[in-house]
């Protein structure tokens, strides 16, 4: 039998579900693409300059960096989990100096990363606010909730 996490040795029934952040959510998956594009862009560089760098350190880079991108997942849920992974747009984008291809798409991964961090933090915003109006009118009309 698989061991059960703390969450799910705490739970009861009728307890209510931890909301997931939105904002975490996209940015875990603009993360988890990069990851994969740095994958491929480690590939390229390997077949088109791998006479000017040894291929040992091409893969490592690649592959290490490949990691830091999906690891960075975890933390973002930390206040400086977000700032590593602005820090993660710009080495994306100064990958150009290796493959010139990498500063449009460097750049275009940095637009969809603002993008989803901004509008993850709305949708956050207004999920709570939600909440929060929705727990004032059960504590309002709690006849209605016995159904």
């Amino acid at each position: 039998m698989a061991k059960l996490t703390k969450a799910q040795r705490e739970w009861r029934p009728g307890m209510p579900k931890k909301r997931r952040s939105t904002k975490v959510m996209f940015a875990s998956t603009v993360l988890l693409l990069e990851a994969f594009v740095v994958l491929f862009g480690t590939l390229t560089v390997f077949g088109l300059r791998r006479d000017e760098f040894p291929p040992v350190l091409i893969f490592s880079v690649g592959i290490g960096l490949a990691l830091v991108y999906a690891f960075t997942c975890a933390v973002l849920t930390k206040p400086w989990g977000v700032a590593l992974g602005w820090v993660l747009q710009i080495v994306l984008i100064l990958t150009g100096i290796f493959e010139p291809a990498m500063y449009l798409v460097g750049g275009l991964f940095a637009v969809a990363w603002w993008y989803g961090i901004r509008t993850g933090i709305r949708i956050d915003r207004e999920s709570a606010q939600r909440e929060r109006e929705q727990a004032a009118w059960d504590a309002a009309h709690p006849e209605e909730q016995s159904n």
